[in-house]
């Protein structure tokens, strides 16, 4: 039986725990949510961009207690949790906008004349699953697109977040979704893997690992449903050149350390030209090494525990293996002692192919350096691995950045910046990151009945 409890990772402390639901309570939950779409598909737009602002407007207002219950359940640091809060307002108020523009009919020209318009239409309940590293944005990305074009939503979330679950339930009801449109429910592996059989579900979402979203994709796959996996990366941030290497590495130390490096899109790898090499490990570890982990509920905390006790032991397993087989360790190379599950910011160097580190994700504050003689030999590295959501190229030189932006096999390329994230900007990735997009216009057109209606010209009378 899966087991939903709140526990503090910064002391080990369990501080609640909650029920599972039972097959019957799944039960219950598909019907009421297929139920709903009935009625909620048919609700005026208007009036589904009114309550999606108001969504927004009470992420807002409540982003305080918000930011407190993610600190508590998975570390992350307050003021980094505030601003996940403020992003999640941002893109329920960007759907509110924008979504009544994106399902507009679209007109096409037919050439052998008369009318044909594609109509976008809600499909029905869908299942989503969500992971724990960013409790309410993954909610977000996938609720807001679909609440707005008329689907209803049962949502599984991480089973170390069940405060966050409820507190986004809440909203929706405080906001005035319909009960029935959005539904939380504490569900197990298995019923979930019943839930996207049952006819009633017409679609599935997950953000969470390549193991996780293999199995889902099967399952869907299997049982004929429309799905979105966005899986694990291992981001590269390439080095070509630079002309503020303190600047460099500042955004580098940020992109890989936000979050604990607890992020799919965090930096990983990082693939630095020879003739700035040694000074970008320098001034790299030098940063790393000054980041002391701490109390994630304290303001000036900018690196917190990771998730559990369980997520140290698998990133010091990493770590542990690429030592013993010859990389170099610069600053930390394990975990805090004490109690919470505090993982050391660590550096390495060195590591090869037969290192679990060179194609696993570590997820987590560990960096690992490459050197690479040229732009080229950047390129091949940066595509070596099984992943390709995002990445970045840093250079002094525009041009030479977007050459090699165009050349890796990602999803997202952002130049002189670490991967970001807003509402209006398409986000997913390939290869074992993932299929389908989220977010901007993309994110409203992967659940949606594109439907065709034509009426053919009229034929002169013979």
């Amino acid at each position: 039986m899966t087991s939903y409890k709140s526990v503090n990772p910064a002391t080990g402390e369990t501080v609640q725990e909650f029920p599972s639901a039972t097959d019957a309570d799944i039960q219950t939950a598909m019907q009421a949510s297929h139920a709903a779409f009935g009625s909620w598909r048919t609700t005026d737009v208007a009036e589904r961009s009114r309550i999606l602002t108001q969504v927004a407007a009470l992420y807002t207002e409540r982003k305080e207690e918000l930011a407190e219950i993610i600190t508590l359940e998975m570390g992350k640091p307050v003021r980094e949790a505030q601003g996940e809060v403020d992003l999640v307002a941002s893109i329920y108020s960007y759907y509110a906008t924008e979504g009544p523009r994106f399902m507009q009919d679209e007109t096409l020209d037919a050439v052998d004349g008369g009318d044909a318009v594609v109509r976008t239409e809600p499909i029905g309940s869908l299942v989503g699953i969500m992971p724990w590293n960013y409790p309410y944005y993954q909610v977000a990305r996938f609720a807001a697109p679909n609440l707005m074009l008329g689907n209803t939503v049962l949502l599984k979330h991480a089973e170390n977040c069940p405060q966050s679950a409820q507190a986004i339930e809440q909203i929706f009801r405080d906001a005035g979704l319909p009960a029935d449109a959005y539904i939380n429910i504490f569900a197990s592996k298995e019923q979930i893997a019943d839930m996207i059989a049952d006819p009633r579900i017409q679609g599935v979402s997950l953000t969470g690992s390549e193991r996780a979203g293999s199995a889902i994709g099967e399952v869907a796959g299997r049982n004929l449903k429309r799905y979105v996996l966005e899986l694990g990366g291992s981001d590269p941030f390439i080095v070509l050149d630079s002309d503020d290497m303190d600047a460099t590495v500042k955004a580098a130390v940020a992109g890989r350390m936000g979050n604990a490096g607890q992020a799919c899109t965090a930096s990983k790898r990082f693939i630095v030209l020879e003739d700035y090499y040694q000074e970008f490990v320098e001034k790299f570890t030098a940063r790393a090494a000054a980041m002391q982990p701490g109390d994630p509920s304290d303001p000036a905390t900018r690196l917190g525990p990771l998730s559990s006790q369980s997520a140290a032991d698998s990133l010091a397993e990493q770590v542990d293996d690429a030592v013993a087989k010859g990389a170099t360790v610069h600053t930390g190379g394990g975990k805090v002692d004490g109690p919470g599950s505090y993982f050391a910011p660590t550096v390495l160097t060195g590591v090869t192919r037969e290192m679990r580190a060179y194609t696993e994700e570590l997820f987590g504050p560990a960096a690992v350096i490459y050197k690479v003689a040229s732009a080229e030999e950047a390129v091949d590295l940066a595509n070596a691995s099984p992943f390709g959501l995002g990445g970045s190229v840093f250079s002094a030189s525009p041009e030479k950045a977007k050459d090699v932006a165009d050349r890796l096999d990602t999803g997202m390329v952002w130049i002189n910046s670490v991967t970001g994230t807003q509402a209006d900007l398409p986000f997913g990735g390939v290869k074992r990151s993932g299929v389908g997009r989220e977010l901007a216009k993309f994110g409203m057109n992967e659940f949606v009945n594109k439907k065709l209606i034509r009426q053919p010209a009229a034929r002169p009378a013979k």
